[in-house]
């Protein structure tokens, strides 16, 4: 049936690779997960971000205000690699054009914002989403994107608190992001944008 639906190859890539992204997706769930701002400042200095912050969130912000930009800058890496890595491995070693990348996309932000190991509370995905559209940065312009949109919303035109400027923001990333990788043909990408755009704005609601 796939044969008389889908080019030449498409449906072997299809089956092929549906185990990989599959595992891949599960992966990128759990490895979202793990909270290292929360983990690694009571770890080394038995300070929980949570009680400490002002809005509750386990995220690398807190780490910088209340331990240090050292252990922040190491939390930031820790919380963007664990986007960057399920996403970078579902590019080389399958394809962005399979139909489960958007999910593969959604997985590291979904574990971030309700995580299996912090009773389904979490963060609010920001370094997440960058260290995945970091990984995207060869084939979409979705990590400039949003990197244009904060930087412009926190200097030219200054919207506070953040929690508004952080809904503004990826509700213009959503629409604009999905447009240009409609455009351009690559709609699995455009989709996962939609997805993860989703995540930020009902954590940030």
């Amino acid at each position: 049936m796939l044969q008389g639906i889908l080019p030449n190859g498409w449906h072997h890539m299809l089956i092929n690779e549906l185990p990989l992204l599959g595992a891949l997706t599960v992966v990128g769930y759990l490895l979202g997960s793990c909270l290292f701002s929360q983990w690694l400042p009571w770890l080394l200095y038995r300070q929980n971000i949570v009680l400490l912050s002002d809005d509750g969130c386990p995220g690398s912000a807190n780490v910088f205000k209340h331990c240090g930009w050292p252990l922040g800058l190491i939390c930031l890496i820790f919380d963007m690699a664990k986007g960057f890595l399920p996403v970078i491995l579902g590019i080389h070693l399958a394809s962005w054009r399979h139909f489960l990348f958007p999910l593969l996309m959604l997985a590291p932000v979904l574990g971030h914002a309700w995580s299996i190991f912090f009773q389904f509370r979490g963060g609010k995905c920001i370094a997440t989403i960058f260290g995945e559209l970091l990984a995207l940065l060869q084939i979409s312009l979705a990590f400039w994107i949003l990197a244009v949109l904060y930087v412009s919303f926190s200097t030219a035109i200054k919207i506070t608190p953040n929690q508004r400027r952080s809904i503004l923001v990826f509700s213009l990333f959503a629409v604009i992001s999905f447009c240009l990788e409609l455009i351009k043909g690559s709609i699995k990408i455009g989709i996962g944008c939609l997805l993860i755009a989703a995540v930020a704005i009902i954590k940030h609601i």
